[in-house]
């Protein structure tokens, strides 16, 4: 039984050939709405922002509540704290990614900006402005973990991890060592990572270089400056901050080396 209001065949005509004029123009106008837009330095300078302060976040509050429920025996505490830093690392990674390039380094970002990898132009102004936003993001992080667990917002660390200590003897160098290998292989495993598998690799990277190095692997200098202001479990005293940092730059530069030995093409930074 036919319906009482269909059109005639003519019509259908009609209206099928006005759909069929109409559809590249629809498509493309699709294409065009689903096309991404650019981001803007300042969508890319927040999330550097609040990806290293998220990071910043998990690892000192990790480490505090590690602390506090593992009864003394800081091996679970280092377990505990592996494990919520390689969590967090991953997801924000995963999130932030498609945004900034989830440096949360300021490493990261110089050898990027080093490779041409940041904005198309004033570049080092965007390194600039990138290290600046991770590096307040690291300070906003410690303090909100700070806060979390009701200790004062921002507080020295007295956590000696290498340096001279209050005597004058100059101890831990095996720890600067550690961190020159750590962030040696944070980069190299950056750069060789294969499309789409980096955040996976960093997680795991980092996750095992909390093991394996005696410095528990910060392999970034944003990461020195958050800790530095947590008088805790992850903190690291100012002293020996600027031996981490220049050893995190030589491990670098050998991590870049390395990495551009054994690509195709074989150009050192």
């Amino acid at each position: 039984m036919a319906s009482t209001n269909s059109a005639p065949p003519e019509a259908w005509a009609a209206e099928r050939s006005a759909q069929v004029k109409g559809e590249p123009a629809q498509r493309a106008e699709d294409t065009e709405q689903n096309a991404l837009p650019p981001r803007r330095l300042t969508q890319q300078l927040l999330s550097e922002f609040v990806g290293t302060a998220a990071l910043l976040c998990a690892v000192i509050g990790s480490g505090i509540m590690a602390q506090r429920i593992s009864g003394g025996n800081d091996g679970i505490a280092l377990l505990a704290n592996t494990l919520a830093t390689v969590f967090a690392l991953y997801v924000l990674i995963e999130s932030l990614g498609p945004i900034s390039g989830a440096h949360f380094n300021p490493l990261v970002t110089l050898v990027m900006w080093s490779k041409g990898q940041l904005a198309p132009t004033n570049t080092a102004q965007a390194a600039t402005l990138f290290i600046a936003a991770q590096l307040s993001g690291a300070v906003t992080g410690a303090a909100l973990a700070n806060a979390m667990f009701e200790l004062p917002l921002l507080h020295f660390s007295q956590n000696m991890r290498g340096g001279w200590d209050a005597a004058g003897q100059f101890t831990g160098w095996g720890q600067w060592v550690a961190e020159a290998v750590a962030t040696g292989g944070l980069l190299f495993t950056i750069l060789r990572a294969p499309e789409g598998k980096a955040s996976a690799l960093v997680a795991c990277y980092i996750g095992a270089a909390y093991w394996f190095t005696a410095s528990t692997s910060f392999a970034n200098p944003a990461a020195v400056m958050g800790r530095m202001f947590s008088d805790t479990f992850a903190g690291i005293a100012p002293a020996s901050a600027p031996g981490f940092v220049l050893a995190q730059t030589i491990g670098a530069f050998l991590g870049v080396a390395l990495a551009n030995a054994l690509s195709p093409k074989k150009t050192f930074v």
